[in-house]
């Protein structure tokens, strides 16, 4: 037996490796490949979509915008564009969600420090209470890096609009209150095309990982 297998062994060998070849061919067919969804207005929680937008079903994409960072600078898409980021919406007293989403949201930065491909970028939901200053306060106290991460106020109408016709990721206050707004625990994934591609609970451990991995795979879509 010893015999025919040492002077088969060439054959045996190519066989096997073809054998090899053949069974990670046929799995990488049959695996499916790794897509992310495009969220359009329809697709989302009507609770978090401003009524007048809620029957789009194709073609969404962020909106223009223009608010000012915690450096006191004037921050528009064009700082993100050709960027992967990620969207939230908090406010700096906020004691319930937001430090545990602030937290997870600073491992992120973390994690793509070197990725020039990707940024952050946080609105405060009341504007009226945090100012710039405020906001820087609260960035050095949270590790922001201002080339990574922008944390932004402006006029509440505006930041109102961004995050219910455009993020789609905020819930509506109190009705007497004009523009009033709730925010929820929603991290929101844009790609470089401007386009909702993914949403995540900012205070889970399991969802900042899967974050990481569509992150990765939009830097390479």
């Amino acid at each position: 037996m010893k015999s025919i297998f040492y002077k088969y062994r060439k054959f045996f060998g190519v066989l096997l490796v073809f054998s090899i070849i053949t069974i990670y061919l046929f799995y990488v067919a049959l695996k499916p490949s790794k897509t992310l969804p495009i969220y359009n207005p329809s697709d989302v929680n009507p609770e978090l979509v401003d009524s007048t937008v809620q029957y789009i079903s194709k073609y969404h994409t962020i909106a223009d915008f223009s608010f000012v960072n915690q450096n006191g600078k004037t921050i528009t898409q064009k700082d993100y564009e050709g960027k992967v980021y990620v969207a939230d919406f908090f406010f700096t007293t906020c004691g319930s969600i937001c430090p545990k989403m602030t937290t997870n949201l600073a491992e992120v930065q973390k994690a793509i420090i070197n990725n020039p491909k990707v940024m952050l970028l946080s609105h405060t939901v009341f504007p009226e209470v945090d100012s710039i200053p405020v906001l820087k306060a609260y960035a050095l106290k949270n590790g922001v890096i201002d080339s990574k991460w922008n944390l932004v106020t402006g006029d509440k109408k505006d930041i109102y609009t961004m995050a219910r016709k455009s993020y789609l990721a905020v819930k509506l206050g109190r009705p007497e209150q004009l523009y009033d707004m709730v925010h929820t625990e929603n991290f929101v994934l844009v790609d470089t095309k401007r386009r909702v591609r993914g949403f995540y609970d900012g205070t889970k451990k399991e969802d900042m990982k899967r974050l990481l991995e569509d992150i990765n795979f939009l830097c390479t879509e």
